[in-house]
């Protein structure tokens, strides 16, 4: 029986809201303060085994960046246990962690020292993450200088390149022309279908998570409604927007 990878037990995540933003820094210094709570993840558990390839349903607010925060420990539960075992790497925020005065090639090696890559490691990858990213001419320039989409592009590049056991991806398929979103997408396939690395991917699009994933969670409002085969999931999901 292969392991879970990620185990959520009876997790919550509350977030307080204040008025502005200076009640929020005076609510540092005094509990007095006055505040809204939103509960973003509602006693929610699962499990996820090493190969599993899980899509994550939901709305706008059903609390799934929130459950992906936690995974890459971005935030933390507010009650509840949450175990990861593997090297984790997010297509979440893709430009995150780059410094613009730093070149392309500089920039992937800083990247892969916050992902906790050894340097040796990194320039074996180097050379692959350039190629991929089709930044060739431009790798040696700041990253200030690059449009958009070239950050983007290196930054999907890195986090796809570094042999990840984790891949979360959200949304993260709109990544330059149509050829490049083809070519992420096949690289993907690549990436989960050998040495059983496991995904997790969070989408509005069910066909497109049909493409990659055999099971499916659907949360609503913070809690998790479903949790079965994909196309069950998509049912579930379909049925909870209409």
């Amino acid at each position: 029986m292969e392991e879970a990878v990620i185990k959520f037990n009876k997790v919550n995540k509350v977030y307080k809201l204040f008025k502005n933003d200076k009640r929020r820094l005076l609510a540092l210094f005094s509990k007095k303060i006055p505040y809204k709570e939103k509960k973003a993840v509602n006693n929610v558990s699962f499990e996820i085994k090493r190969g599993e390839a899980v899509a994550i349903f939901g709305k706008n607010g059903a609390g799934k960046s929130t459950i992906l925060k936690m995974i890459t420990g971005v935030t933390f539960p507010t009650s509840g246990d949450i175990e990861v075992n593997g090297r984790v790497s997010a297509l979440l925020e893709l430009t995150s962690g780059f410094d613009p005065e730093f070149t392309g090639r500089e920039n992937i090696y800083l990247k892969g020292r916050i992902l906790g890559i050894k340097e040796s490691e990194i320039k074996r990858l180097e050379p692959t993450i350039v190629e991929f990213a089709e930044l060739e001419e431009y790798i040696d320039q700041p990253v200030r200088t690059y449009s958009s989409g070239m950050k983007a592009r290196l930054g999907f590049s890195v986090n796809v390149n570094i042999e990840p056991e984790i891949l979360i991806v959200d949304e993260a398929l709109s990544v330059g022309d149509e050829e490049f979103k083809r070519k992420c997408i096949q690289k993907i396939n690549e990436i989960i279908h050998k040495e059983n690395v496991t995904l997790l991917f969070v989408t509005h699009v069910t066909n497109v998570a049909k493409e990659f994933c055999t099971r499916g969670i659907v949360l609503k409002s913070g809690t998790k409604v479903f949790d079965g085969d994909i196309d069950s999931a998509i049912n579930e999901y379909n049925k909870s927007i209409k």
